[in-house]
């Protein structure tokens, strides 16, 4: 999977300059996974906590589904892994999970995610689902907000997994 970590213009308007950072930081965790062998991706470099780079994977593959096809559009399709028995399954059950199976369940998320903010007549558009604190929808505007802070937390963990594996850093 080719990364591309381009950092948005600087003069750019608020719809590319907000995609723009969102595949700026959906870049970022590819590019943290890159040159890894299987093992090394499922590796919770830093215990007892489960994360590892192949749970990050699952987990915004999960979130951009979740938050672009469950909430924005309200499709009624099921989570990507079976949470029934550990609402973190998409962080824990990473022993015997395919890396190649989450990059492409990643990457076609992600696609289907580029689909609907760009076929979105703006980002004041509303969700289709409320949310559970305060029955309001959301707007695409929030979604893709949200979902730069999602990566940007999570690119951070990567970082300190990616330094624990391979001593490997640097800058976004």
């Amino acid at each position: 999977m080719a990364t591309n970590r381009a950092r948005p213009a600087q003069d750019a308007g608020e719809r590319e300059m907000l995609t723009g950072w969102l595949e700026h930081h959906r870049g970022i965790l590819i590019w943290k996974c890159e040159d890894l062998t299987a093992e090394q991706l499922r590796r919770r470099a830093v215990p007892p906590s489960s994360l590892s780079l192949l749970g990050l994977v699952r987990h915004m593959a999960e979130v951009e589904r979740g938050w672009f096809r469950q909430v924005f559009f309200g499709e009624d399709v099921p989570d990507l892994y079976d949470r029934s028995a550990d609402e973190d399954a998409d962080f824990n059950d990473v022993d015997q999970a395919d890396p190649a199976e989450a990059f492409t369940a990643f990457e076609q998320e992600c696609a289907v995610s580029r689909r609907v903010v760009a076929q979105a007549q703006s980002l004041d558009v509303f969700s289709k689902q409320v949310s559970e604190r305060t029955g309001e929808p959301f707007s695409l505007r929030w979604i893709v907000t949200h979902m730069i802070e999602e990566y940007a937390r999570h690119n951070g963990h990567a970082d300190l997994l990616r330094e624990c594996i391979d001593a490997s850093t640097g800058y976004y």
